[in-house]
């Protein structure tokens, strides 16, 4: 009599091997998260060596933030993150669909690769610096100006609330536009090369392709690219702050979210850092799911037209 064959269950083995990361995300991530959440009900600061609660407060410290600068430092960080991400995700696109066009047969691709993401690889904080003496009243772009005749005076650029958030927006996009033009390349590359063939015996030209056929194809990289963004922007931080010494200026017109929610972090104001760390956190989800609706709201794989077909077509027969 045969014996009979003991089954394996491989099944379990996945759960073995991602147990890792939930046990990691459950430990570092969801009990700060919610221990976030529950400070956000509570009075909780110290003032010198005297510590004050935690005491409930329920929804008061919600309402007290609304009352804040939080919505002028909302706008803020609007405003900077529009003058960085709008110029990268125009440059990020145009180089994207050049590099991947087959018949412009662009040579060394791969180096203009590298050079286009290596301010990736700088750090902000030296980036940050780096532009701060650049723009200085004595730095060299006001000693170039000042040679050549094109002004008299230096120009205090972190005077002026232009000049302040011209520098930021510009650094995010240097830094950022290499790694979205990767990502937007890579995605062009995924279309079948069969599409733009077809498009070619059609007649289009190089703008109907690019309207027409390339952005409706790559929707989920770009809705990816522009949620990325948005949480990028969001947590903006490192570059203003470093930029203006923390300060916001001029006149707390650089101040944005995050640098606000440092502020009551020094000042050891949990329950407050915690109420605007839940706002944060659902402004991004609502701005999130606005990108998403909108750029899923045509679906270029006609994949729900043709389900909605065969909904229609069993009806019928049933």
């Amino acid at each position: 009599m045969k014996k009979k064959r003991k089954s394996i269950n491989y099944g379990k083995w996945g759960y073995i091997f991602i147990l890792p990361f939930f046990l990691t995300f459950f430990i570092f991530s969801l009990i700060p998260l919610a221990d976030t959440i529950r400070y956000s009900f509570f009075e909780y600061y110290r003032s010198g060596i005297k510590e004050v609660g935690p005491r409930f407060v329920g929804i008061e410290n919600y309402v007290n933030l609304l009352q804040s600068d939080m919505i002028r430092y909302a706008g803020n960080t609007l405003i900077l993150w529009i003058i960085g991400f709008v110029p990268q995700i125009v440059i990020a696109l145009l180089l994207a669909s050049w590099f991947s066009d087959m018949r412009l047969k662009i040579h060394g691709k791969q180096f203009f690769k590298v050079v286009v993401y290596l301010p990736n690889l700088i750090m902000a904080s030296a980036f940050a610096l780096l532009f701060f003496t650049m723009f200085s009243t004595n730095g060299p772009i006001n000693s170039i100006l000042i040679s050549m005749g094109a002004i008299r005076e230096p120009i205090d650029f972190m005077g002026s609330v232009f000049g302040t958030r011209t520098i930021v927006g510009f650094m995010n996009f240097l830094m950022w536009f290499g790694n979205t033009t990767i990502m937007l390349m890579a995605a062009i590359m995924g279309i079948s090369i069969d599409i733009f063939e077809a498009t070619d015996l059609d007649g289009c030209s190089r703008t109907q392709r690019f309207f027409y056929v390339t952005l409706p194809l790559i929707k989920p990289i770009l809705a990816y690219t522009v949620i990325t963004a948005i949480i990028g922007g969001l947590q903006m931080f490192d570059v203003p702050q470093i930029l203006t010494n923390g300060q916001g200026n001029p006149d707390r017109t650089s101040m944005t979210l995050i640098m606000f929610l440092n502020n009551h972090l020094k000042s050891k104001n949990y329950g407050m850092a915690g109420t605007l760390s839940v706002y944060l956190f659902f402004l991004s989800g609502i701005l999130c799911f606005i990108v998403f609706k909108m750029t899923n709201k045509n679906d270029p794989d006609v994949s729900k037209a043709v389900i909605k077909s065969k909904k229609k077509e069993q009806r019928r027969r049933g």
